[in-house]
């Protein structure tokens, strides 16, 4: 048991009681924007020690129950059985706890767009769904990655001739500008060019800012990670071309499944991004609320794949990147090592997600056999002719 460092008698400054309630805001949105990490608090769990447990994947792609983590004790963590026996039935807790928590344990990614539409289908409720929404933070982060979706709907409508509509804030503000008048004539310009009675131009917006934002959430992990997916690849190779390795046949079959999942899964990404892109670009010509719900509705029903694959990657790429920080870290025996023993464990997952995903009818494959061991060594799983994944 930790450690109890706090003085009943004194209270906390309130300088150092601003600073940890900081810190504890800072980590709760950090949960928040995380892909792997669900704070099991924004559920109506009956036991107390769930409520302040979390779900977290690891990095053998398994959702665990992690009740307390920091830097002296480090992480501790319970499968969904041993929860189960912990704070189920068994120990007189909940059934609907357990019920609820199994679900949740199945899910492939904890972030806030995929889980929406996890929850729905699940028919799980939340305590609040502001716990559904990216921190203040992580929005503002992604800035830069929203101008590519909102202002082509800014330049449709309004053109350069408004020099007081620039971006998609520019609209927001009109709904609190003082001078309901001029703000009222502008949004009705925006209403009828959508096709919209100007009373639903406000959930039209929300909606339309809310979509593009997963886009950009997503577009931003996968920038994250690039880089070290790029080392991981190259490490597999320098592996492969290793006399050192060349007769360990079970350590070959690994880089070569390897190299073509984590490979091949990039490109998929790229691909389904590129389509994303298209059907955006087309939405622009006569651009109406109709065009755009379509949109909404095919990209939204690829939330769990994306966030799943996302998930499963960063975690793995997590795992290495502490292993391995830089180029000189550790030596090919290192890195087979730990590709043999940590990066290989649960990545059939990554497989059965991108397998039973939507695809696209142009720009993804149709052959659920995409990623497949029989293709040729470092080839992608979408196109078998590249060896190296495009970025």
């Amino acid at each position: 048991m930790a450690a109890d460092n706090t003085d009943s008698g004194n209270k906390l400054p309130i300088t150092a009681g601003g600073k940890l309630a900081t810190m504890l805001d800072e980590e709760d949105d950090y949960d928040r924007d995380s892909l792997n990490i669900l704070p099991l608090s924004i559920f109506p769990f009956e036991n107390e020690s769930l409520r302040h447990a979390r779900l977290i994947m690891n990095a053998h792609l398994e959702s665990v129950v992690e009740v307390f983590h920091d830097k002296q004790s480090g992480s501790g963590q319970l499968d969904v059985g041993e929860a189960e026996k912990e704070f189920g039935p068994m120990s007189g807790g909940s059934r609907t706890d357990m019920m609820v928590l199994r679900a949740l344990g199945s899910l492939h990614s904890y972030d806030v767009f995929s889980l929406r539409y996890s929850l729905r289908e699940l028919g799980i409720e939340v305590n609040d769904l502001e716990a559904l929404k990216l921190s203040d933070q992580r929005v503002k982060q992604l800035t830069s990655y929203m101008k590519d979706f909102t202002h082509p709907l800014i330049q449709e409508i309004y053109g350069n001739e408004d020099v007081d509509i620039q971006n998609f804030g520019d609209v927001i503000a009109l709904f609190k500008n003082p001078d309901m008048g001029e703000a009222r004539k502008k949004l009705r310009i925006m209403a009828d060019k959508l096709g919209v009675d100007l009373a639903d131009l406000p959930k039209f917006l929300e909606d339309y800012g809310d979509i593009f934002l997963s886009l950009s959430y997503y577009q931003q992990c996968l920038d994250e990670i690039r880089p070290t997916i790029k080392d991981f690849l190259r490490s597999i190779e320098e592996i492969q071309n290793n006399p050192q390795f060349l007769h360990n046949i079970n350590l070959m079959k690994t880089c070569r499944m390897m190299h073509r999942t984590v490979g091949g899964l990039m490109k998929a990404l790229a691909s389904r991004f590129d389509s994303f892109e298209e059907s955006t670009r087309n939405m622009w010509h006569n651009i109406s609320a109709e065009k755009f719900r379509e949109v909404e509705a095919m990209i939204e029903s690829y939330h769990t794949t994306i966030g799943g694959e996302l998930c499963s990657l960063s975690v793995k790429m997590d795992a290495w990147k502490q292993h391995f920080p830089n180029r000189r870290t550790g030596g090919p025996a290192r890195r087979a090592d730990f590709l043999m023993t940590d990066i290989r464990q649960g990545i059939e997952n990554i497989i059965e997600i991108e397998r039973a995903g939507p695809r696209p009818k142009k720009t993804m494959p149709k052959n659920p056999k995409a990623i497949s061991e029989e293709a040729p060594c470092g080839a992608n799983p979408v196109d078998a002719a590249d060896g190296e994944p495009k970025d």
